[in-house]
């Protein structure tokens, strides 16, 4: 199944590190950020005061970004002085400019419809990696680093997509009568969660976790996710050809807002729950003992606990070295923390998640508090070495828990 590459999506992107001036009200009036020669020969092109509409995004560190929409204006300062030109792009003021600092990263891309992103991202934080990873971009100064996306690059994978997923970028499948195929049966309703991951399995029966669980796993979500995004598509377009009018006929915004709403949010918690749901069909081909959901402590949940909740209770405070515990969460962001408090007779706490490029002070982070990461194989390849070195894959804990099976 081709996924598409980024040049279907992107012509060009810069990235560079703000200074006050260029970020900060305070410090000059100027709104605006200079170009380069490359950047503009590139993508951006040299149209005096061309007027882009444009996305602003803000992803702050490692909470949940947001988004306004504006234009940005680019233009040559020195158009009728005899010095050589000095383009700059003014951007209008927003939520977004007004939440940047100095030392901030910017990356501009500009869509094949000359849409333009200005994304900002706190220097060293994991959505500033995710986005140089995506760009094959990496700030080195307070001047403009850029590229042309050319059209002989690799197809976007499940990390790819996860971040154009992150600044809001719709993706089209393009095996979409296939999928249609597929989802027939559901007809203009959302199936439970682990009816869509069952279905998921069943019609890629080429992904066998029992030969490579790392690679099942991927595919798995990557399908279910082009199935649910087909079968969202249908049911949403379906809602918004009956419109939005109340009884008396007028505009019903508030229904408008809680579709909107509900669209986030099922996205949000489905993704999450189709992967326990996808971890146990892992754990059940290799015959793991294991429990989902188990009461621990102050009534906490931890996602699995191997091997039973019976064992776990049977263990004396202190723990025992049979067992495991296994936080699973599709983006870690800051929420790793939660899982250092589950299960409390298990000291060394696990944690999978298919968050891609998480920042090295982040897992240096989880690494000092004795938690132990788990990325599937082929997201790993976002991360340094250094940090690879360190991080499991699912193969590489499923082999843990084999080589401490073990009775109380």
């Amino acid at each position: 199944m081709r996924r598409g590459q980024l040049r279907d999506y992107f012509a060009g992107a810069g990235v560079k590190r703000l200074t006050a001036v260029d970020a900060e009200p305070g410090r000059s009036n100027q709104h605006e950020v200079g170009t380069t020669w490359e950047m503009r020969h590139q993508f951006l092109g040299e149209v005096q005061r061309e007027r882009f509409q444009a996305i602003y995004v803000w992803l702050g560190g490692d909470q949940d970004g947001f988004t306004a929409e504006g234009t940005a204006t680019h233009y040559d300062a020195r158009e009728q002085q005899s010095r050589s030109a000095e383009w700059r792009l003014y951007y209008p003021f927003n939520s977004v400019t007004e939440a940047m600092r100095e030392s901030d990263t910017l990356f501009l891309a500009m869509t094949n419809e000359r849409l333009l992103y200005f994304i900002v991202a706190p220097e060293g934080s994991t959505s500033e990696r995710q986005l140089s990873w995506l760009f094959d971009l990496h700030p080195k100064g307070h001047s403009f680093v850029s590229r042309e996306v050319g059209d002989d690059e690799p197809e976007l994978d499940f990390a790819a997509r996860f971040i154009l997923d992150e600044i809001g970028i719709e993706f089209e499948e393009p095996d979409a009568d296939r999928l249609d195929a597929m989802i027939e049966p559901f007809g203009l309703a959302f199936p439970k969660t682990v009816e869509f991951s069952d279905l998921a399995r069943q019609t890629l029966p080429e992904a066998r976790a029992e030969d490579d669980p790392d690679a099942a796993l991927v595919a798995w979500l990557s399908h279910e996710e082009a199935l649910f995004r087909r079968l969202e598509r249908r049911i949403v377009a379906t809602r918004l050809d009956e419109g939005f009018r109340d009884d008396s006929g007028a505009t019903n915004v508030d229904g408008f807002i809680r579709l909107s709403l509900s669209v986030q949010n099922r996205r949000k918690s489905r993704m999450g729950q189709s992967l326990e749901h996808h971890l146990e069909a892992v754990f059940r081909a290799h015959g793991i003992a294991y429990v989902r959901g188990a009461i621990t402590e102050n009534n906490q949940r931890p996602d699995f606990l191997f091997p039973s909740e019976a064992a776990y209770r049977a263990a004396p405070d202190t723990g025992h070295a049979c067992l495991t515990m296994l936080g699973a969460k599709s983006s870690c962001k800051d929420r790793w923390r939660q899982v250092l408090v589950e299960a409390k007779k298990i000291p060394k706490k696990h944690l999978l998640t298919l968050e891609p490029a998480i920042s090295e002070p982040q897992t240096s982070q989880m690494a000092h508090s004795n938690l132990q990461l788990v990325v599937p194989q082929s997201i790993q390849e976002t991360y340094t070495s250094d940090q690879q070195d360190w991080i499991w894959n699912v193969r590489d804990f499923i082999q843990d828990l084999r080589e401490r099976t073990c009775k109380l």
